[in-house]
């Protein structure tokens, strides 16, 4: 079948940030974020933490939300995501901050890195530089640099491996195959590239049919939600698309009964995505049959499968996978997947209120 994603000269006209290269680069980042982390000054032990905090925004967050689906599989307290200028009211002395800012001047981050600062909780701080690590070296907490220079939503593997190294090295979660979990998201590369044809890409034949529709993006478990989060805003921030997610078996209890009135709500053609870790019960599995059979006649159904054979493995290899995608969908609209246009905008209108 020939498709314009094929044309390698049509998927890059509108890429000026070369969001394709750094895709494509995203395994090799772990790699040198892995080295990075273990060749910084990051304690080796503490007292255990009552629980762990990362705090961010966008892209610079994404990580954490997947290191808290690896907590919660694997992890011995919990693990949670701030994305707020202040933190929750239970953080205090026992709590561990993991500040996390790729450019290191995020405004609500460097709130909360004060406001833990304040409670008294431990500090470790991950970013490129900035204020961010500016305050981490004047108040003595441990810091990760990481290299800057590129949009925060491709910079994952900078913002994430550091914080998984940190929790290995504290004892929180067991030692983890990094290596095989890098050699995963290879094959995902290895099969979703531009390079790879399109009757052979499965990353292209999904984009494909999402491209011009309303997408919904089911994950089967807390894990494959989470998962289901990234895509969504890879596919908002990329491919400049709304898309809606939720999570079994949740949305058996809401959702399943607004597909009663979808066909009556104006959209032209609805996808559901089923985002599934391989490690589901035979009964949730069930579950999602009964659901897609109640709502197939409204909406195409589409299933992705994670790839490796750890839990660290299928969070990278389901993320990789969707930031094909949603390239793919950037590239069938010719639109530029770097361009960040609405949010400079609204953080310029910000910047205004400070000099008033």
């Amino acid at each position: 079948m020939s498709s314009i994603l094929d044309d390698q000269s049509a998927l890059v006209a509108h890429d000026p940030f070369k969001m394709g290269d750094l895709t494509h680069d995203f395994a090799d980042q772990c790699r040198r974020a892995l080295e990075i982390a273990r060749n910084a000054s990051l304690p080796k032990s503490a007292a255990t933490p009552d629980l762990v905090m990362l705090t961010g925004l966008g892209g610079s967050a994404a990580g954490g939300d997947l290191v808290s689906a690896l907590m919660a599989g694997e992890g011995k307290v919990p693990f949670l995501v701030n994305r707020d200028y202040t933190l929750p009211n239970f953080v205090g002395q026992g709590s561990l901050i993991i500040a996390a800012s790729y450019s290191g001047n995020t405004e609500e981050t460097l709130s909360a890195y004060d406001d833990a600062k304040r409670r008294g909780a431990n500090i470790i701080c991950v970013s490129s530089g900035g204020k961010l690590i500016e305050k981490a070296k004047a108040d003595g907490f441990p810091h990760v640099i990481v290299p800057g220079g590129q949009p925060p939503r491709t910079a994952m593997g900078y913002m994430m491996i550091p914080v998984v190294v940190v929790l290995e090295n504290l004892g929180l979660i067991g030692e983890q195959n990094f290596e095989a979990a890098f050699t995963t998201i290879d094959e995902v590369r290895e099969h979703n590239a531009y390079t790879v044809d399109f009757d052979s890409n499965p990353a292209k034949k999904l984009a494909s049919a999402l491209s011009g529709s309303f997408a919904t993006l089911y994950g089967c478990s807390n894990w494959t939600y989470a998962l289901a989060q990234r895509w969504r805003a890879q596919i908002n921030e990329n491919g400049k698309e709304m898309v809606l997610t939720h999570v079994f078996p949740e949305l058996c209890h809401n959702e399943i009964l607004g597909w009663q009135g979808a066909h009556e709500q104006g959209v032209k053609s609805w996808h559901t995505v089923i985002l599934e870790g391989g490690d589901e019960s035979e009964r949730m599995m069930k579950r999602v049959a009964f659901t897609m059979e109640e709502i197939g006649d409204i909406t195409t159904v589409h299933r992705v499968k994670a790839r490796g054979n750890t839990l660290l493995a299928r969070l990278l290899s389901l993320s990789h996978f969707g930031d094909y995608v949603s390239l793919y969908l950037a590239a069938l609209r010719g639109r530029d997947p770097g361009e960040i246009v609405a949010i400079d905008g609204l953080k310029n209108k910000l910047a205004q209120l400070d000099q008033s």
